[in-house]
This record gives C-alpha cells, structure tokens and sequence, in this order.
C-alpha cells in the first residue's frame, strides 16, 4: 500500500526548456540577489527608511548617524554600500555629504518600505475560529441591509444592499477576529452611504488618506484632522490593502488624539471609488498610484515615515510632522472655501 501511494504521487518532472522559461533568468537573479544582500542589514534599511520620507528630500550623512550608536567609518560604511547598489545618490557639499535616493530607484524604494515591509513585519496567522464563524454571516449580513434599507428609504433599497455587501466583502479580505464583523460593516456601510449621498456644494470640505494598511498614517491624519478642525474640514482614511487591525504604536497614539474609547473603534477599511469621489482633497502616503484620477478632485502626495515600523519615539516624531501637514491643509481649505462663498 505505502509501494502504490508513493507511485500515485510521484511527480512528473516538465519538461527542462519549459520550466526554465517561466523562471527568472539567471543574470537577473544574480542582480538582484546582490540588491538584496545590500539590503539585509536593518541599519541601512533605516537609512533608507529616514532618507526616503526627508522633507528636504535628501539627507545629511550627520543626520543619519544618529540613527544608531555606530562609529563614523561604520556609517561610512552601510552608506557606501547603498551607494554602490544604486540604492543611493551622494553630493558633498563642503564638510558633509548628502545623500538622496536616485528618481530611478524611488518606486522599488517605495514598494519595499511601503508594501513589504508591513507584510513581513504583520502578525501572522488567523482566529483559529474564522471558519467556523463565517457560515452564518450571510444571513447576519442580509439582515443588517434590510434594517438599513429600512432605515433609510429614500436612498434606495438595491443600492443599500450593494453597498452591505460589498462593504461586508471588503472588509472580510483582511479579517482576523470574524466577532466584530457585522458592526464594523455596518459602520463602514454607513459611511459609505453618507458618501454616496453628500452635497458636495453645502457640505464642509472632505479629505481622504490613503495608505496601503490604513493601520497607521492615514489613521493618524484622519484624527488629526478631525480633532483640529471641529467640523468645519472632515477626514476619512482608507487603504489599498487594509491590515487586519491598526497598529499597537498607532492605536496608542490616537488615545492621545482623541480618547480610549473613539480610538478603539478605528479599523482599517479598504479604499473604494464612492470615497474617492465624495472627497475634495485626497491625501496618498506610501501607496503609490492606487487612487482612481476622479475629476474635481485634488490630489496630494505626503512622504511621511511608517508609524508601524518605528520606534516610540519615531512614531510621535511622524505623528508630529503630519499634525503640522494637516494644520496647513485644513488652512488652505478653509481660505478656498471662503474664497468660493465671497
């Protein structure tokens, strides 16, 4: 018996040519083999980590040698290396050096920090009972559209249940604790909804942030400008593949912002067209160019460090840099809007 289990699984090798040439070719594994070795050592990813989010757009060589309790030449050294990649850009301008990330390595810089970084460094695995708990959601999702369609009739039942659905279908992708999913969705739900039905020319102006997690930064400027602006500018956050939950180091923070218990019922939600459309400015952080182009709608982009992946003190030190981006923001709103009324 073991004799013919072993036969029927035995594998039947492809054929050499086909196999090779869905494989990547062997100079360009030993490229980026190379690229990756440069990479491995956490100081020089946080090199390039600090580099990349510089509001100056470059950095001094001082200022990155305070990022670890290393000797100067060591600096030197992990610099260099980075250099020697292409991963960096150097420029020395009387005593010092600067160093920038060249424009042709920005997006390969920006998908590494941006969208593997929190994959690798996410919590893995799933809510032992996910399975078990998904089977009678359908008829809890059903229900949670008819009470909504009920409440709201003069939006329009059909469209109520579309937005249930996909509401409850966006935010399942990434669930980890299945128990909290029905209010989540009709949270989410309702945002939406309210979205889809803005006035546009009487309501207050709405900024969306995007980030790829909505686990830290656009979580972070979405309170922040909620709590600035007392009403007169609202935010909303969204993420172009939303974590399970926000982050510890963020979560804290937004306590600080704006109580225990509002903190507490943040989650991250995946980013759709009806938001996009219903904002007037859209804030992208790190996610590259995932937002939809809608007309009449402004965009910006913020490079601003991952709260998720710093320390304590690094993330209040990027809590603090998008305070003062959304304190000039709301500004710049509230003139145009004045500007618009006169």
């Amino acid at each position: 018996m073991a004799a013919e289990a072993a036969t029927a699984e035995a594998c039947t090798p492809a054929p050499a040519p086909a196999l090779a040439a869905h494989a990547i070719a062997v100079d360009a594994a030993t490229a980026l083999s190379g690229a990756l070795k440069a990479l491995a050592d956490p100081l020089r990813l946080r090199m390039l980590s600090a580099i990349s989010t510089d509001p100056r757009g470059e950095s001094c060589v001082c200022d990155l040698a305070e990022l670890a309790d290393v000797s100067q030449p060591t600096v030197s050294h992990h610099l260099r290396v980075l250099r020697d990649t292409g991963f960096l850009a150097s420029e020395r301008r009387g005593t010092w050096v600067w160093y920038r990330i060249p424009p042709g390595r920005r997006g390969a810089v920006a998908a590494l920090l941006d969208e593997f970084a929190p994959v690798v460094v996410a919590r893995a695995g799933e809510d032992a009972a996910r399975t078990e708990t998904l089977r009678d959601m359908d008829a809890r999702v059903t229900r949670l559209a008819e009470e909504l369609a009920a409440e709201l009739a003069g939006v329009g039942r059909e469209l109520v249940f579309a937005i249930v659905r996909e509401s409850y279908a966006g935010l399942v992708r990434s669930a980890r604790v299945t128990r909290h999913l029905i209010p989540l969705t009709e949270r989410f739900a309702r945002q939406r909804l309210t979205d889809l039905t803005r006035e546009r020319d009487s309501a207050a102006p709405q900024v969306l942030f995007v980030c790829v997690a909505n686990a830290g930064r656009s979580q972070l400027a979405a309170a922040l400008l909620n709590r600035i602006a007392e009403g007169r500018v609202v935010a909303r956050s969204a993420g172009s593949a939303p974590a399970a939950e926000v982050h510890p180091h963020v979560r804290s923070l937004l306590s600080g912002i704006e109580g225990e218990a509002a903190s507490a019922e943040r989650f991250p939600k995946p980013l759709t067209d009806d938001a996009v459309r219903a904002a007037d400015v859209v804030v992208t952080m790190g996610c590259g160019d995932v937002c939809p182009v809608i007309p009449g709608v402004r965009y910006e982009d913020w490079a601003v460090g991952d709260p998720a992946l710093a320390s304590t003190e690094g993330a209040e030190a990027i809590r603090d840099d998008i305070e003062a981006r959304v304190r000039t923001l709301i500004d710049i709103l509230l003139i145009d809007g004045k500007k618009t009324r006169s």
